[in-house]
């Protein structure tokens, strides 16, 4: 993801990490904790934000949003595990989703961001 960041941060483009706890226990740390990880250890500069739900009934807002539970969409469906990604365009559509083994440096993934900096 900071590659990614570093590559578009000049256009605009923000990455936004919002960790969560709802797989394998991947996340256990306190919001400290996983700032200071990916800052210190991850060397992120990008935005980390709190905690959150990503499925269940406890699911926060974003996600409700992201994944259609709220607003219908092509790209809703359950967040399949950590490092699923979205892209945003600045009125808040959602253009694109990538699955967790997608790398965010793959053509698909840089494609997309490109096409919606275009679209502006």
């Amino acid at each position: 993801m900071e590659s990614l960041f570093g590559q578009y941060k000049d256009k605009g483009v923000r990455v936004l990490a919002f960790p969560a706890n709802n797989f394998g226990n991947q996340e256990p740390g306190t919001n400290a904790e996983i700032t200071s990880f990916c800052r210190n250890d991850m060397k992120a500069s990008f935005d980390v934000f709190a905690k959150v739900s990503v499925k269940g009934k406890d699911k926060c807002d974003l996600y409700k949003f992201l994944t259609g539970v709220t607003t219908q969409h092509e790209f809703k469906g359950e967040v399949q595990w950590n490092f699923q990604k979205y892209v945003v365009d600045k009125k808040g559509k959602i253009v694109a989703r990538f699955d967790p083994p997608v790398s965010p440096t793959d053509e698909k993934v840089t494609s997309a961001i490109d096409a919606a900096l275009k679209a502006e």
